[in-house]
């Protein structure tokens, strides 16, 4: 019988709350994921295992012929034999060390475990499964490593004779959600939301046979997303390069085996600072480019500025936050014949000046920037700030009507309330993509659904320049924020206008004071 998506999340998640004596829920997933993974190898290992001797008569092959034979037709990886001098079926395997399980070091066993698939799998598995500091007995006792491991083992066999690649990447992504949903800030680092990665990539939308590349790519979701929206709308997901970039290992790990529960083997994974050391390059040493860039880089990361990097378009950004930095990677990495990029940052880099102000007038004056699209406040695991979706295109491959200047979309106001965080809908993503792909040839601000909630405008470059450059979506697409404003945002432009009104004053009465007029008062 198939196995239900509910059946395996929920078997799955009691294996993970066997965890809550010996950890907080923010690091359940560097014991999860790996164990979920090494059994997903082991039963698809083993399945294919079976219907090799189901198929072949073994008393007319030699060992050396039957191996090539396995490794040929039914295996696309090796779960190789450990312990040598023991019998053949002490494998590396996830039903090897399960009987075991109740003797001592079951920690150390299962390390050994990992590293050998590792080793015996350079290219595909390498440094996959992470630092696997938790198989210390130190950290996670043998008591706890085995209820977990007897919990997950209640699951149904994960291979794909008995549930389908949909089902386990599902299953992956509950996970990482309920994770992030129950651990703030620690998971929500390398968590993206599901809708927000959803509206980045239909924005993109990248096509078959693309190169997709995510400089800092988290769990992978990015990349996972760009090949489920190319299925859904009817292309071949499998056949997108990807490729992403990831400076903490144990989250390169995750990423790595995000993507192959989703079936998908065409990507590269690397572990490095995506601005210090770019692992994707060209052969004179530049950064390689790709079709689609897509992420959500940590917002206002203090870093090391560059000192002599042919990325800096227009500057170099202020070592306080990395923000503008993040950009000008994804700038360079992009093709220059179809290559687009998008990004989620917070609104500073919209209006910050100095530094980031000359990198934006850049920008700006090279007709890269495409669109702003202000995100609403808290939907993010990590922070509460609104965001905004940045997209950019290489110079000259603009629609002509998008030339000499940038689409401005307030989709500030479409959200639903959930649990922990906003959310944004079906209808939200759906009327912001509709409002991005709109005609604007009068430049008059449009609404979607037609009551205000989403407003868009496509502003001249030259208005742009006429602000000093600001990005600020409150100043072009004024309507939408007009009649949108809640308590907060009054409160706000009260508190301002008062300042003013306050600065000017000061002027006012040391004007009068130094003409001798004193006992002046309101």
């Amino acid at each position: 019988m198939a196995v239900t998506q509910q059946e395996i999340e929920n078997r799955l998640w009691d294996a993970a709350d066997e965890l809550r004596v010996a950890m907080p829920e923010a690091q359940y997933s560097s014991v999860v994921f790996p164990l979920m993974f090494w059994k997903y190898l082991s039963d698809t290992w083993e399945h294919h295992h079976q219907e090799f001797l189901d198929e072949n008569d073994l008393d007319d092959l030699s060992a050396e012929e039957a191996r090539e034979i396995e490794y040929r037709d039914y295996q696309s990886f090796e779960i190789p034999s450990i312990y040598p001098g023991t019998v053949a079926e002490r494998r590396a395997s996830w039903s090897s060390i399960l009987a075991t399980i109740t003797q001592s070091g079951l920690g150390q066993r299962v390390r050994a475990s990992l590293q050998a698939i590792e080793t015996a799998n350079p290219d595909k598995f390498s440094r996959l499964f992470g630092s696997m500091t938790w198989t210390s007995e130190e950290v996670l006792s043998g008591e706890v490593l085995a209820a977990v491991m007897q919990a997950m083992d209640r699951t149904p066999k994960m291979h794909e004779g008995n549930m389908s690649h949909d089902v386990l990447g599902g299953a992956y992504e509950y996970l990482l959600k309920r994770f992030s949903d129950g651990s703030g800030t620690r998971a929500g680092q390398f968590f993206t939301p599901r809708e927000v990665v959803e509206l980045l990539v239909e924005i993109l939308a990248p096509q078959g046979h693309e190169s997709v590349y995510d400089p800092t790519c988290g769990s992978g979701g990015m990349l996972i997303a760009s090949a489920n929206l190319l299925k859904a709308h009817g292309g071949r997901g499998y056949t997108l390069k990807l490729y992403g970039q990831e400076a903490v290992p144990d989250t390169a790990g995750v990423a790595r085996m995000n993507l192959f529960m989703h079936n998908l083997t065409q990507f590269q994974v690397e572990v490095g600072d995506t601005l210090k050391d770019p692992r994707f390059k060209k052969p004179d040493g530049s950064v390689a480019q790709f079709d689609v860039i897509l992420a959500n880089p940590p917002y206002s990361l203090k870093w090391k500025p560059w000192t002599n990097d042919p990325r800096a378009l227009g500057g170099v950004a202020p070592q306080s936050s990395a923000d503008w930095a993040f950009v000008q990677h994804m700038i360079a990495s992009m093709d220059p014949k179809k290559g687009r990029a998008g990004v989620v940052l917070p609104h500073g880099v919209l209006f910050r000046g100095g530094q980031e102000a000359a990198i934006r007038q850049r920008v700006l004056d090279n007709d890269l920037l495409e669109a702003v699209i202000g995100l609403p406040a808290n939907l993010f695991y990590n922070t509460t700030i609104p965001t905004a979706i940045l997209v950019f295109r290489a110079h000259g491959t603009k629609a002509p009507e998008r030339q000499g200047g940038a689409l401005f979309i307030n989709a500030s106001k479409r959200f639903a309330k959930a649990k922990n965080r906003n959310i944004l809908t079906d209808a939200d993503i759906a009327d912001t993509v509709t409002a991005y792909h709109a005609s604007f040839d009068d430049g008059t601000p449009v609404g979607p659904d037609g009551d205000g909630g989403l407003a868009a405008r496509f502003v001249p470059t030259t208005e742009i320049v006429a602000n000093g450059y600001d990005l600020n979506i409150g100043r072009y697409v004024k309507q939408a924020a007009a009649e949108s404003k809640d308590l907060g945002t009054l409160i706000d432009a009260y508190n301002l206008a008062r300042a003013e009104r306050q600065k000017t004053e000061a002027r006012m009465l040391a004007v009068l004071a130094d003409a001798g007029i004193e006992g002046f008062d309101e």
